[in-house]
């Protein structure tokens, strides 16, 4: 069995990456001495793969929904409920669906070994029958109402659907009441076995635990040989998403009243993304790069964000971010203010005089310790250490290459962005205001 051992020469942190027999990419981060111990075992398969594979092997249109709805049938069994069995050994488990991956988690401070048999076995052994998928129905659909009604994740998927014309992102992780109405117990089954390949797969766990301990659990529930899964892993090459998505965005504004007590917004450039780099997530130095210019822009020792609170329009809430995934990259503002569309003008003025002034070196370096400063910090959490190691492997990265490429990371970067990314005709303003 391979055995990869990553040593971080700046931090000494270690990680070990196993490349199990069953076909199933596990990382080990030891944490000797922790209380807490913390797992993690995903999928490459999110709301924005809109297609399965049936019986025949030939591709299907899938409702949307159905990869969020999958998630919380998983933990169903003939027997009863994997969290009845966690309740058991008093860990605390959970999940969740993004655009571009799956995953099932939990927490611990003793018995890891026996709650990652519980979270290998239950994802590992689905079981849908047309009674507890109709039964299912409401209660997603209620929480897909409940999520609807949420002020701020109206305004983020207002501004998605502004965004984008065709790629799967502009729609609600949850799908529609009307979507899920759809879904049966076969076409669960048919995205299970497309997306739930242990070669598509990747295992996260960390804490006062060893390799040795974990691949007793791995050998154990997965057994020693992957052939009988199907590789779905070729499923993103090239990805469903990628279909012709236009520079342009399909709106430049989008609003709508809810009851808040200040208006919402989210203000986004729009990324092209070349067709050929269409299933690619950002490499480490330009996550890197994003990172630090989010925080010259909007952090908190950002001029821009000085002279907004000193003008009083905004609050704590304000920030900054890339938003990307497989087929799709924008650079997001976000927060509350009494007037939005000063506080867009105010972000054009701030990109346009660091084009015209240049990005002063000083500023990129403080920018740059404080985000390289938080990374290393969140080495000591357990849970942030595993997501990490979730993501490189998903994204194609090494554990720790993110960190690296942060401490070599230049002003150039940022200033080639600021030239290349932020144009007007490819932003949206989306607002939330008060009834």
């Amino acid at each position: 069995m391979n055995v990869i051992t990553y040593q971080h020469e700046r931090t000494g942190e270690v990680c070990h990456r196993v490349d199990h027999p069953s076909g199933l990419t596990i990382f080990v981060c030891p944490k000797p001495g922790y209380r807490s111990g913390y797992a993690a075992f995903a999928t490459r398969y999110g709301s924005i793969d809109t297609f399965c594979l049936n019986g025949q092997g030939k591709a299907t249109p899938v409702p949307e929904g159905i990869a969020h709805y999958l998630e919380h049938k998983l933990f169903e069994s003939e027997d009863g409920d994997a969290f009845a069995r966690y309740a058991a050994t008093g860990a605390s488990a959970n999940a969740y669906t993004s655009f571009d991956h799956t995953a099932y988690l939990f927490t611990c401070t003793d018995q890891l070994e026996d709650n990652l048999e519980i979270l290998l076995d239950f994802v590992r052994h689905p079981y849908f029958t047309e009674e507890t998928v109709q039964k299912e129905q409401g209660i997603i659909g209620q929480e897909i109402r409940m999520l609807d009604d949420n002020p701020g994740r109206r305004c983020l998927f207002n501004l998605l659907r502004a965004l984008y014309t065709r790629h799967p992102v502009r729609v609600d992780i949850g799908g529609t009441v009307e979507s899920i109405a759809h879904i049966t117990p076969e076409l669960l089954y048919d995205c299970y076995h497309t997306y739930y390949d242990l070669h598509n797969m990747a295992l996260a766990v960390a804490g006062d635990v060893t390799v040795e301990r974990v691949l007793a659990v791995a050998d154990r529930v997965l057994g020693t040989d992957g052939s009988a899964d199907r590789g779905a892993a070729v499923l993103r090459t090239p990805p469903v998403p990628a279909l012709a998505e236009p520079e342009a965005v399909a709106q430049d504004r989008i609003e709508e009243a809810m009851p808040v007590a200040a208006p919402l917004f989210y203000f986004g450039y729009k990324k092209a993304i070349p067709e050929r780099e269409a299933g690619r997530l950002q490499t480490p130095a330009e996550l890197a790069g994003a990172a630090v210019l989010c925080e010259l822009l909007a952090g908190r020792a950002s001029p821009l964000y000085a002279r907004l609170m000193a003008k009083g329009l905004i609050n704590s809430s304000f920030g900054a971010d890339l938003f990307d995934g497989p087929g799709y990259a924008a650079w997001l503002f976000a927060g509350e203010s009494a007037d939005p569309d000063r506080v867009c003008e105010e972000i054009r003025e701030e990109i346009a005089r660091l084009r015209r002034e240049g990005v002063a070196t000083s500023d990129f370096e403080a920018a740059r310790r404080a985000v390289y400063g938080r990374m290393v910090a969140g080495l000591n959490d357990v849970e942030n250490c595993a997501d990490a190691r979730i993501s490189d492997c998903f994204n194609g990265r090494e554990p720790f290459a993110l960190i690296d490429e942060m401490a070599a990371l230049g002003v150039q970067w940022v200033t080639e962005r600021l030239e290349s990314d932020f144009h007007d005709t490819c932003s949206v303003l989306s607002i939330v205001r008060p009834v």
